[in-house]
């Protein structure tokens, strides 16, 4: 920042440049989403000043009635009491296979559908297992840019794992690029979000069966992660056992593990409950490997009685009647949770807007040969910055984002935005101090 312009920033210069240091972090850029929260709680605590909140994704709408009501009279019947079942109640487990078949159109029994303690449990549970069931592949393939704990956790479990950004392997383009990691015989599973964190692209039908196509020549398990459910908002997802469907590479393999977050599409994150359905034939399938670890070679047993019970004993009983209820008045089609989300898209195209028209372009701006769709997350660069330096930068104009560096994308000029947390009623500020933030940083 030009010195001469360092009285004239949205917030104290002084004050902000104090707490970057009283953080103490070697690098704020390549901060962890947490670190970065607390750095502007700081801020904000010290100066009075409210900042543009987009570091976290977490959800900015009120919980749907229907969870809310159902949690508290499972309460006062006194669930809270009953350990529940491991592997979930008969009645989520039952509304859970109801969904996919209403808005994915792939069936699943209830046996394979299984309540987690949020995704976050689900995928450090598949992580796990899957590492287990054949001692030559040890490795866990990740399709960035994504979300970085996926890669703490594989960390704190002492996993290897490999990445790649797809940013230059859409298409046609992706099945080269696959090959040449399954082709070693090292990877177990592949994991990637769809739609995308933090970039917010969706892959195609095209996509979806080339890697579905590769995971049955090569025996590769696909991990799906769903936390952005019927999100993508140029279609409508909404209507059960209506096309579209939620699109999904389980419809084109059965080697497949999805993961269905109710933190966002239910604005449901602070009860932590989330949904690992497992598809049918790999419920069933024998693994020896697995003997070694877990008292059963059968995949979906050693995952209930072997890792969900040595992780938690399932996850909280009453949480689980406010998901089925849910879960049922969508099937029902009394509930229609697109709806309801929808009004995150609407913030993006208008964020993106300000941005684009102060300088900054997208990042992550196409679907192969489509515009990106306006959804929770969108990607920013502005010229002449690194993402690393353009974050701490923003600091100074009251806005906060991430890195895409931690989120292994390879576009290092980018940052990470999320809208959830940004209310209408601050369009203007953004605004304000997106011109600013341009007339100070002339291009």
């Amino acid at each position: 920042m030009k010195e001469v312009f360092k009285n004239e920033t949205p917030i104290n210069y002084d004050s902000v440049k104090r707490l970057i240091g009283e953080m103490n972090l070697p690098c704020v850029g390549k901060a962890s989403i947490r670190e970065i929260k607390r750095l502007i709680d700081n801020i904000e605590r010290e100066t009075g000043m409210k900042y543009i909140r987009m570091e976290m994704g977490i959800p900015g709408l009120k919980p749907s009635s229907i969870g809310t009501e159902a949690e508290i009279e499972a309460l006062r019947n006194g669930v809270a009491a009953v350990y529940p079942d491991i592997d979930g109640t008969p009645g989520l487990k039952n509304e859970i296979s109801r969904f996919v078949k209403n808005f994915m159109n792939i069936e699943v029994s209830p046996e394979a559908c299984i309540p987690t303690v949020g995704s976050m449990q689900g995928s450090f549970a598949a992580f796990l297992t899957l590492a287990r069931m054949d001692e030559e592949r040890d490795t866990t393939l990740f399709i960035d840019p994504g979300f970085p704990v996926h890669k703490q956790q594989h960390k704190v479990l002492g996993q290897k794992f490999e990445s790649f950004d797809v940013y230059n392997y859409r298409g046609e383009k992706l099945r080269e690029k696959l090959e040449s990691y399954f082709v070693k015989g090292n990877i177990h599973s592949v994991l990637y979000s769809n739609p995308n964190n933090p970039s917010w692209i969706c892959f195609t039908e095209e996509e979806l069966e080339i890697i579905g196509e590769l995971s049955n020549k090569y025996n590769v398990i696909i991990c799906e992660d769903l936390a952005y459910f019927g999100m993508d908002f140029r279609k409508d997802y909404s209507q059960p056992g209506q096309p579209p469907y939620q699109p999904t590479v389980a419809n084109y393999t059965s080697n497949y593990i999805l993961f269905i977050s109710s933190s966002k599409v239910f604005s449901y994150a602070g009860q932590r409950i989330g949904m690992m359905v497992i598809s049918n034939e790999l419920f069933h399938r024998q693994a020896p490997g697995l003997k070694r670890y877990y008292n059963s070679d059968i995949f979906g047993k050693a995952m209930i009685f072997g890792t969900v019970y040595a992780l938690s004993s399932g996850t909280a009983h009453s949480a689980q009647y406010a998901l089925a209820a849910m879960l049922k008045a969508a099937n029902e089609g009394r509930f229609n949770f697109v709806e309801d989300v929808k009004l995150y898209g609407e913030k993006a195209h208008i964020m993106k807007k300000l941005f684009t028209e102060n300088g900054f372009n997208i990042v992550y701006d196409t679907d192969v040969d489509k515009p990106i769709a306006d959804g929770f997350y969108f990607t920013i660069a502005y010229p002449g910055f690194t993402g690393e330096e353009l974050i701490e930068e923003l600091f100074y104009y009251g806005i906060s984002a991430i890195s895409l560096a931690i989120t292994g994308s390879e576009r290092l000029e980018g940052l990470r935005a999320c809208v959830s947390l940004v209310k209408p009623s601050q369009f203007p500020d953004l605004e304000e101090r997106l011109k600013k933030f341009h007339l100070h940083h002339t291009v």
